[in-house]
């Protein structure tokens, strides 16, 4: 199972995130830096309501969402790439996860104390992306001085593996992430096994107060919080070509104790539509290149995860490496053709079930019944 990483500054709610994000109060959200130290774990149901729809056209008893694995990484201080703080343990539990959800303070709160003494996200975005591009030349000028010998010696894999990492290492002293960094698709395929921490999809939460959210759900501009989250997410697009979730992680957090439907009716009480968590979870699922596919029927209906891209016998092996084994075919129809026609005999009927063979690339939001035999 894929994961995703909370990462930021001591104080600016990774923990209460991490909480609202699995429902649980597993983490602990102390006034103090350093709150966290060794990660906490959670495996998070990716929202779903295309699943309801899918379920009462096939009166499904059970409905299963697909997951994916949220941690919570201890606070990272400036001079973590030289051990400061949690330093050595932050850098290696980042290592470990497959995307970044980087949480940044736009709140002000005088009660809740910020290691830099006042509040500026785009400062403490680069104190984060800084220690990590630290941590990555450290990383590519080792592993260049480990190429010398073979380079000498004429190795052909070597030369080329030093391309790569001098395109690098000029790409992060310029400041810029190793992920935009401009690399064919082979030179991507050779850099995917250095690890940099630069290279991981990276995601912004920008974390606001109850009234700052409240306002910015109503399009007011004038809330401080508003012109934060705006920086942030500039910032976001210009150097990661990403985007910026707005959450409060306060409330999202209050909410944890609610059911789903009171969530959301609170929620509505205040003016906002939808909860922050599930656009974030939903966010995430899309960064870590995963997407959504369907089986139905009376038993049950259920969401199952492949990778963007993946043909029919691939998705057939999500279910069972049997059904990929003796594939023959993928009776598929798109979610919106099943919900437009209101059952699967009418949508055969009007020609919108088609067979599918090995070469077909399952899109997200298809409904698949797999043929095989082995």
């Amino acid at each position: 199972m894929l994961s995703a990483g909370i990462v930021g500054l001591p104080n600016v709610g990774k923990s209460t995130l991490f909480n609202a994000v699995t429902r649980t109060h597993k983490a602990p959200a102390e006034n103090y830096p350093f709150c966290t130290i060794d990660p906490n774990v959670g495996v998070v149901s990716v929202p779903d309501p295309r699943l309801e729809k899918i379920a009462a056209i096939s009166h499904s008893k059970k409905i299963v969402p697909t997951a994916i694995q949220f941690v919570d990484i201890a606070g990272l201080v400036k001079g973590a790439s030289a051990g400061e703080g949690l330093g050595n343990q932050f850098l290696h539990h980042i290592r470990e996860v497959d995307a970044i959800v980087q949480v940044v303070r736009c709140f002000e709160n005088s009660d809740v104390h910020h290691v830099s003494g006042t509040i500026d996200p785009i400062r403490d975005i680069e104190v984060i992306n800084t220690e990590l591009a630290l941590a990555d030349l450290a990383s590519l000028q080792k592993r260049r001085d480990r190429l010398h010998k073979p380079l000498h010696a004429g190795d052909k894999t070597a030369k080329i593996e030093n391309v790569i990492v001098e395109k690098l290492l000029t790409h992060l002293d310029a400041g810029k992430p190793a992920i935009t960094a401009e690399l064919t698709p082979e030179e991507k395929a050779i850099a995917r096994g250095f690890f940099l921490l630069t290279s991981k999809p990276t995601i912004f939460a920008c974390n606001v107060s109850e009234f700052a959210l409240v306002a910015i759900s109503k399009g007011d501009s004038s809330n401080p919080a508003a012109r934060y989250v705006d920086l942030v997410q500039e910032y976001a697009r210009y150097h990661f070509a990403t985007e910026a979730i707005v959450i409060s992680a306060q409330i999202e957090s209050e909410l944890v104790d609610l059911g789903e439907q009171e969530a959301l009716e609170y929620l509505c009480g205040l003016g906002v539509e939808d909860t922050g968590v599930h656009a974030l979870i939903r966010a995430v699922y899309h960064l870590l290149g995963l997407r959504t596919f369907f089986t139905t029927g009376e038993k049950e209906t259920r969401a199952w995860t492949i990778h963007a891209g993946e043909k029919a016998p691939t998705a057939a092996g999500a279910i069972h490496s049997d059904f990929e084994r003796g594939f023959i075919a993928a009776e598929t129809i798109h979610y919106n053709d099943l919900v437009a026609a209101g059952s699967f005999a009418k949508a055969r009927e009007v020609g919108k079930l088609r067979l599918e063979g090995k070469e077909y690339e399952v899109r997200d939001g298809d409904v698949i019944l797999f043929r095989f035999n082995v």
